[in-house]
């Protein structure tokens, strides 16, 4: 059936009183799944980031939980709707709808934290599932199991239009979250809303349910509807489209998250413009023209390289709109083709089925296959042959369609192999890249990459996560005991060591290992003692550079969240702590709030000095800590510093906080002292509020 017969069918339906009620009230209640199916995915990702370690990996791993659940959630209509009538369904869907309800409200349980040097994929998974796994599936079922009961007792409409309105109930959910209720309630007050929310969701789809079970099934129409078989080719399609889209979401999500934040605003957007094109492409065959948008995937392709290749531009005006552009693009596309593949009524729960579990491929291809088996970010020139390639196979599967040479196929097929060969030279050519470098390996915290390169006259070595230095040192002998990057002596932590060093050994507390670039500053005599929760950067740390090994103080490296580790041991009596986790890649929020301030106050000497580096392109974090420190009634500064390239130091943000009489009245930092301006609106963080986005600067 067509969708304009399908439309007048559905105008003729509405006409009748009681059928405009059942249609009224399954809309309502596919709307309000579709909002709480998508506002508790970044709600619970959040809750639990720290956790593990507020990595950037965290929401992808939580995106494939969440797939999976859809898959599981569809696959449970698709059986129910096969196996039993609709009134056995619509007693059973009551009953699981029911026990849903005991397991509220979804508060995450702590016990389900990581050990140290744990691979945290299964626990983000086994902690979601304990949380909030029951209703998700049920939240998920509901838009086609609902679809399902409305074409079966409305004469055999076909009801995609209820698919729309669900993508639309969950963009403006993704949307609400980090504009509407991230900035105003605390995470408490978000999952009790969530819950009673769900609550009157559950007596939307009960009265649904019997509704549905009362009214006379349409089975004539069914049965003239042709019920033919599905071919081999049709169901790889079904699969590989939304396979496709749902590979480029995390990808260009790992490439915002990693490169700014992990944060509710850059986790939903590229959401957010997936599920636009599920709403434009399912709404309406107006929406996506082939002609439109096949030749345009060659320069969305190249958007995408021009962000993350040779052409890498680091300003987050600039990344945000042409990954989003390109995201918009390629997944029209596929959701574009797939739409033209939809099948009628009968199909309708195994064409669900098949486009969810599609979904779920994409997601394990990117979560969890590419960080255990690609030593670097492979998956991205991956996915970029991949949609090329898949785009090309399923117009050259209509060939035969087109009874003569035609402009407009001819462009299409330009555009599609122009856009398939583009690809491949990026796969090559980040082949190439890897090749040339010292090591490379990954795991769940991100790829990480050193390489040996020259630094004006003398050879250096780096340490890369992502597109972020974490460490620079010197090969020649004479020069590699020298701090670069961000530790220079005359950056903020540099003059307070020299501040301190006058009083005798120190104990220095540092959060973040990188290069080990700070052990350079260890003395005879002096304790330090690193925390990191990458096995990999300790690793590398011991057996790719040297400051560590060089270092003359006694050196502790501690493995797991610094958080965690810091609130099992005993008192420290650092005279410096060291907070160094924010100058890229992810923001480990959990280390700016007031509990996290609460256990560096008590790891520190009355007298010690707490400095925070606050380096980052992207967020303003240094008002964050002026905040936690004032309510201790402590003395804050901002020290910086300028880049020096032929010594490969940095400019860096320090922010300082102590007790210490007369510290900042030392000689070193005359002049150098910079005062904090907090804005009005800004919040103390705790671990129950915390909000990037006030701090967002638009370098």
């Amino acid at each position: 059936m067509s969708t304009l017969a399908s439309d007048r069918l559905s105008v003729a339906i509405a006409r009748s009183p009681r059928n405009a009620f059942f249609s009224l009230l399954t809309g309502i209640t596919i709307l309000i799944s579709a909002c709480l199916l998508f506002l508790v995915q970044p709600l619970e990702s959040k809750l639990i980031l720290p956790w593990f370690g507020g990595s950037a990996a965290v929401w992808i791993t939580c995106m494939l939980f969440f797939q999976a659940g859809l898959l599981l959630g569809y696959l449970y209509a698709h059986a129910l709707t096969r196996l039993f009538s609709i009134k056995r369904q619509a007693v059973f869907h009551t009953v699981l709808l029911s026990a849903s309800l005991f397991l509220l409200p979804i508060f995450p349980n702590s016990r389900w934290q990581p050990a140290p040097g744990e691979d945290p994929t299964w626990r983000v998974f086994a902690v979601l599932a304990a949380a909030v796994g029951l209703p998700y599936i049920m939240l998920s079922a509901t838009s086609p199991l609902l679809q399902s009961w409305y074409s079966r007792t409305q004469s055999g409409a076909l009801p995609y239009r209820y698919f729309a309105l669900s993508n639309a109930g969950s963009l403006v959910a993704l949307i609400g979250y980090p504009i509407w209720i991230e900035p105003y309630l605390t995470g408490h007050q978000q999952t009790w809303g969530w819950s009673a929310a769900f609550a009157l969701f559950v007596l939307c789809c009960v009265v649904t349910a019997l509704y549905a079970a009362r009214a006379p099934v349409r089975a004539e129409t069914l049965a003239r509807e042709p019920k033919s078989r599905l071919s081999r080719a049709q169901v790889l399609l079904w699969l590989a489209l939304p396979a496709c889209a749902s590979a480029l979401l995390l990808t260009v999500t790992n490439l915002l998250t990693q490169n700014v934040a992990p944060m509710p605003l850059l986790w939903v957007l590229p959401l957010g413009v997936y599920l636009l094109t599920f709403i434009f492409c399912f709404e309406s065959s107006r929406w996506y023209s082939r002609m439109l948008f096949l030749p345009l995937v060659l320069p969305a392709l190249a958007c995408l390289v021009a962000v993350t290749g040779p052409l890498d531009n680091d300003r987050i005006t600039v990344q945000v709109p042409l990954l989003s552009t390109a995201l918009f693009v390629c997944c029209m596309a596929c959701h574009g083709e797939l739409a033209r593949l939809k099948p009628g009524a009968h199909h309708l729960t195994a064409f669900y089925l098949f486009l969810s579990a599609g979904g779920v491929m994409g997601g394990i291809f990117v979560a969890l296959f590419a960080p255990h088996f690609f030593p670097s970010m492979y998956e991205n020139p991956i996915t970029f042959v991949g949609c090329a390639a898949l785009l090309l196979c399923v117009l050259w599967r209509e060939r035969a369609a087109w009874r003569s040479p035609n402009l407009g196929f001819a462009l299409w097929m330009f555009a599609l192999s122009a856009s398939f060969l583009f690809a491949v030279y990026v796969a090559k050519r980040t082949w190439m890249e890897a090749r040339s470098s010292r090591l490379m390996v990954r795991n769940f915290y991100g790829a990480l990459r050193v390489n040996d390169e020259k630094s004006g006259i003398h050879m250096a070595r780096d340490l890369m996560h992502g597109t972020i230095t974490h460490g620079i040192q010197f090969l020649d002998p004479v020069l590699r005991h020298f701090p670069t990057t961000y530790y220079a002596h005359n950056s903020g932590i540099g003059l307070t060591w020299r501040v301190l060093a006058r009083s005798g050994p120190l104990r220095m507390g540092v959060v973040g290992l990188g290069a080990g670039t700070l052990a350079a500053y260890g003395r005879g005599g002096d304790v330090l003692r690193f925390y990191d929760i990458n096995p990999l950067v300790i690793d590398i740390a011991k057996n790719q550079f040297t400051y560590v090994y060089d270092c003359a103080a006694h050196v502790d490296i501690v493995l797991g969240d610094a958080r965690l580790s810091l609130a099992r041991e005993p008192n420290q009596q650092f005279d410096i702590l060291v907070i160094d986790a924010f100058s890229g890649d992810s923001i480990p929020v959990h280390l700016l709030t007031r509990e996290a301030f609460a256990i560096y106050w008590r790891h520190l000497k009355p007298n010690g000095v707490l400095a925070v580096h606050v380096s980052n392109r992207y967020l303003n974090l240094s008002p964050v800590v002026m905040l936690a420190a004032k309510e201790s009634g402590k003395r804050v500064f901002e020290v910086d510093n300028d880049d020096d390239d032929n010594r490969e130091i940095y400019g860096a943000n320090y922010v300082l906080v102590t007790s210490r009489p007369n510290f900042f009245d030392q000689p070193e930092f005359r002049g150098r002292l910079l005062a904090i301006n907090v804005p009005t609106n800004l919040r103390t963080w705790t671990d129950d509020y915390s909000n990037l986005w006030q701090v967002l600067t638009y370098k």
